[in-house]
This record gives C-alpha cells, structure tokens and sequence, in this order.
C-alpha cells in the first residue's frame, strides 16, 4: 500500500492491475487471450483462467450498458446480472478467427441478453395499472380452477372467478398476453396428432458453415470435370469413400506407392488447373489450399 496526500487528507491506494490503469492496455490483453482461447480445448485449464480475465477486463464496459436501462422499470442489479450473462456468453461464442474486434461482437450480445430480460420481466405494450393489479388474481384463479376441472376456464367463468362481467374478463385477458410475451422456446401447438410442435427457435435461420466453402467449390468443378476417369475414381474412393492408400492399392490392383504416387500426381494437376483460372483471384488460391492429401494415412 502506498499514501497519496490531497488537502490535508491522506487515503491509501492499492497496486491496481494494468488495465485498471490503462483501458487500451487492458483491451490489448483481453484480445490475446481471445486468440490464445481459441487454440485451446473447451474444457482447458488454461482456457477458463484467460475467460476470467476478458470478464474482468470488459465488466466495467457491461456495467456502464447497463446503467443505461436504469429506471427502466427493473431493478439495475438484476439488469446488471443480465448484462454479465451476456459477457459470458459472448467470450464463449467469440471466433477471433473471423477478424471482427471483440467489442462488435459483446455489444450485441449483452443488449440482447439485456431486452430478452425486459420482454420476459415487463409489459411488452402499456396497459392501465388495473389490469397489471388484477393480473396476479387472474393468474392464480385460473390456475386454481385448472386444478380442480381440470380444463381451462371460460372468459365467462374467468369473469365469475373475479367477479366482472365476460367484457372486462376479455379485456383482462388480453392485457396478460401483453405481459407474457411469445417466447422463443415455447412449441407451436400445430402438429393435428396431438403432439408437441416446432418453436419458433427451431424455424430461423442459422450459420451455413459450408458457405465458405461454395466459392472454393465451384473453382474445382471444371478441373475435376477434365481428369481421366481413373484419376476421378481415384479421388472418389479416397476423399468420398474415405479409404485408405492401402484399401484403394487393394481394390485397383496397385501397389500402395503407385496410389501415392498417382495422388500427389492428380493433386498437383488440380492445384495448377485451379491456379490458372485466375493466378490473382483469392477464391482460386483458397481453392488450391483446398486440394491436398491428408497427412496421415488412415
């Protein structure tokens, strides 16, 4: 501990960690960790010390989010908790792979984190504060109804449990709608058997991870398309069929040398055809890198 002495008072300061010092070489730290994590097995020792640190480095950043939301309508620690579930998911999710900076990728993440709490905790639509006072009576007399029928209750037998008309039991109901929001994991009740249908979460969209691959693809058609037929077989059997030099060397009636010899031979033949498509297109070297035999023969 060290003093430090401003108008006649004395306070005394700690040894703060660099990026408390420095924010940008904070940042510098948390994005080495990243790439460091992303060599590393899921479960590694190693892995879980460097996520501690991008959460320590970034808190300050989620909290200042979540000041935002103060006032809200929710208490600010419970969006604070919020916001740090959103940190957490995004430095497990985060692919420094991509070339994006971190921060492009947590920002999004902890706002939605953040509005998924807001639309689970809090009316989706303003509707007067007697139908948010008489929603936890509706709730526990048509669970208690449910209970001893066995059925839901009516909008007219709703009305009888609260003691309003049909009228104001249907205008009730809908105001509860506005607070129980659809959700992303709740099933469509659509299956005609009976049984449990799909959710929403299960209809969108999500990464095609052969995407990338579409262009590199495509540049190795044609070359492939003009290999004689036992070059083409070749390649069949050993990257569609997933045999081993030695399985082939036995089914062609060639020795396991003469397979290799054969493949590296038809696997240089692509990497020039690819190559003199377009020596200065990216996709044509990226495709190139693409053909190469397996460095272990399995």
């Amino acid at each position: 501990m060290s003093s430090v002495t401003r108008a006649g008072r004395t306070r005394k300061t700690g040894h703060r960690r660099p990026h408390e010092h420095d924010p940008i070489e904070g940042e510098a730290s948390a994005n080495a960790a990243l790439t460091e994590i992303g060599a590393l097995p899921e479960d590694d020792a190693r892995a879980a010390e460097l996520r501690e640190h991008v959460v320590m480095v970034y808190a300050p950043f989620v909290r200042r989010v979540a000041l935002r939301y103060r006032g809200h309508g929710e208490p600010y620690e419970d969006v604070r908790q919020t916001a740090m579930v959103g940190l957490l998911k995004a430095v497990h999710g985060f692919d420094p792979d991509r070339g994006s900076p971190f921060v492009s990728y947590l920002l999004p993440t902890v706002l939605g984190e953040i509005k998924r709490h807001f639309r689970d905790h809090t009316w989706s639509i303003r509707v007067p504060r007697q139908h948010q006072e008489n929603r936890a009576r509706l709730r526990v007399a048509i669970g208690a109804f449910e209970q001893e029928h066995a059925r839901e209750p009516t909008t007219s037998e709703i009305g009888g449990l609260l003691g309003m008309d049909e009228a104001g039991a249907a205008e009730l109901l809908q105001a509860d709608q506005a607070y129980r929001a659809l959700s992303l994991d709740v099933p469509d009740s659509w299956n005609g058997d009976g049984s449990e249908g799909t959710s929403p979460e299960d209809r969108l969209g999500c990464e095609d991870q052969g995407l990338e691959l579409v262009e590199e693809r495509e540049s190795l058609r044609p070359a492939l398309a003009r290999l004689p037929d036992r070059e083409r077989r070749l390649l069949t059997l050993r990257f569609f069929g997933d045999k081993s030099q030695s399985e082939i060397a036995a089914e062609l009636g060639y020795s396991q040398m003469h397979v290799s010899r054969l493949l590296a031979a038809v696997l240089q033949q692509l990497r020039e055809d690819v190559g003199a498509c377009d020596p200065k297109d990216s996709g044509a070297r990226d495709a190139k890198d693409t053909v190469r035999e397996p460095k272990k023969d399995e």
